[in-house]
């Protein structure tokens, strides 16, 4: 069997994989040359000119580093830029936005009880905010260019937090957190793109030209670099919130999330200090462990329940032969677990925040329960509620009647 549904799916996996592994890249290195820049021996008087040093092995082989504060004295063959592994994450990552967040807007970024917003003014202030975020930022580093880099870190948390009550304020829990992720990707990403290439560039169109390249490039570049190493790790854990509803289903959502950043900080410090070779602030473990247990206890809060709204497309589900078969096969099999309060021992809450307790959850969820209880076997887990075949056989049909598909 094969459909727009099913081709969807594959399309956003293969995606979703895609971004996975350009983001791997771009963290890597990104990770490995600020660990290396604080590692660098600078108390040796190098003959190169170099500013640091240092020798490391992996792979069976040793390897010499010197690093050049502004540039070397000539133009090097074979220069290596890191560059894509930043433009593919963003935009893979923004193509998963699209695939998921804007062409199912209706299911995955609206949530009317937050606000009922139309389809299109949900994806403007999507645009719109990513673009704001680079705007605020690039402007707070130029305003704060010579001042102490503690203030400027200070400032940015506070947009991150302004950020993180607007998308709550607008957007359903778990679209909210992904785009403060978004959000701040995307502010990385123009780093690369707006500030530290080009910056690079600068400097070797003077080498090229046989001028001495001003410092100052270098030092700003370092500085985007700097930004984007402490925002990483909260990046990370708002792409991987959508997963986990005790993070984005709760009245505390915009806190949680903003805790996250300060805990992302906490952590960042120690390994860059320990790189340092400044010590091993282990406060820092016992200030992260103090954050998360109290995202913990704000994630207690009672989870949103408000009733599922029928939009449009749940309604043409709703309204095909063989729905109230459908709902009552998802009643028998599916709400043990997917329902506000699970009968299942051991769950506290519903997988993924998917409820499927009333006709309008059944229809709003449909596509998914076509995909992981129709067409696949993913659901129910192992099968533990019996599920039979002739009931996947109803939920196939009954999909692909409401979608015209074959």
């Amino acid at each position: 069997m094969y459909d727009l549904a099913t081709f969807g799916a594959w399309l956003e996996f293969a995606v979703r994989w895609l971004h996975v592994i350009t983001a791997i890249a771009w963290i890597g290195s990104s990770f490995y040359f600020i660990a290396l820049d604080l590692g660098l021996h600078r108390d040796r008087n190098l003959t190169t000119g170099a500013d640091g040093e240092e020798w490391q092995v992996h792979g069976g082989g040793f390897y010499h580093i010197q690093k050049y504060l502004v540039a070397p004295d000539n133009m090097p063959d074979g220069l290596v830029w890191f560059k894509w592994e930043s433009y593919a994450t963003w935009l893979s990552g923004f193509a998963l936005l699209a695939l998921v967040y804007y062409l199912g807007a209706e299911f995955y970024l609206i949530d009317p009880a937050v606000a009922d917003l139309a389809v299109w003014q949900a994806i403007a202030l999507s645009l719109a905010s990513l673009a704001f975020g680079w705007l605020v930022y690039n402007t707070l580093c130029n305003v704060f260019v010579d001042a102490n880099q503690t203030v400027l870190m200070v400032a940015l948390f506070g947009v991150l937090v302004g950020m993180s009550y607007f998308y709550t304020s607008v957007f359903s829990g778990r679209a909210a957190l992904l785009h403060l992720g978004a959000f701040t990707a995307t502010i990385m990403s123009a780093n690369v793109f707006m500030i530290i290439i080009p910056n690079q560039k600068i400097v070797v169109a003077d080498l090229i030209a046989g001028r001495k390249p001003d410092a100052k490039y270098g030092k700003i570049a370092k500085q985007r670099s700097t930004h984007n190493n402490y925002l990483t790790l909260p990046v990370i854990f708002l792409m991987l919130s959508n997963h986990y509803p005790l993070s984005f289903g709760t009245e505390n959502t915009w806190i949680i999330a903003s805790l996250v950043f300060l805990m992302g900080v906490t952590i960042r410090h120690w390994f860059n200090t320990h790189h340092a070779r400044k010590g091993n602030p282990h406060w820092t473990w016992a200030a992260s462990t103090l954050i998360f247990l109290a995202i913990m206890w704000l994630s207690t809060a009672p989870l949103k329940t408000a009733e599922t709204e029928m939009s449009a497309t749940a309604q043409r589900f709703a309204a095909v032969d063989g729905f109230e078969n459908v709902h009552d096969i998802v009643a028998s099999r599916c709400t043990v677990c997917h329902a506000a309060e699970p009968a299942w021992a051991g769950l506290y809450w519903p997988p993924k925040g998917v409820r499927l307790e009333s006709e309008a959850d059944v229809a709003h969820h449909a596509r998914a329960i076509y995909l992981q209880a129709g067409v696949s076997h993913a659901m129910p887990p192992a099968n533990l509620s019996y599920m039979e075949d002739a009931e996947r056989a109803q939920i196939v049909a009954w999909y692909t009647a409401a979608t015209g598909s074959q």
